[in-house]
């Protein structure tokens, strides 16, 4: 059973950021492919940002130049440094494993965090 704890939300005015932590529980010797979703109040969950196991990054339009992902191996951290946060960015920031390269070998599996709140305010 793989674990995800997240950190990092919290309250924040607009122009402002916030850097948010993914700890995996897991073997730190393979590389993890994650991504960042969130969900505001009565909307869908949406794709924010995802880091496969060779760090290609990719980013939903809306935060693209604004946010960055990135992993820690050693320490089974994903993070996702958010800047010039916007009133629109309020919502709840869930991690999510997609899957992991052990070696040459490809493990897909799928575990979400419990999520963590932001709340940016204009």
């Amino acid at each position: 059973q793989v674990q995800l704890v997240e950190s990092g939300g919290g309250s924040v005015q607009a122009g402002g950021s916030l850097r948010l932590s993914c700890i995996v529980s897991g073997d730190t010797s393979c590389r993890y492919d994650m991504s960042w979703y969130r969900q505001a109040p009565g909307s869908e969950r949406e794709f924010v940002s995802r880091i496969d196991g060779f760090r290609g990054t990719t980013y939903a339009d809306s935060v693209k130049g604004r946010f960055t992902i990135s992993f820690d191996n050693p320490k089974n951290t994903v993070y996702l440094q958010m800047n010039s946060l916007k009133s629109e960015d309020t919502a709840m920031y869930y991690c999510k494993t997609n899957g992991r390269w052990c070696g040459l070998t490809w493990y897909e599996y799928i575990y979400w965090g419990q999520g963590t709140q932001v709340t940016v305010s204009s």
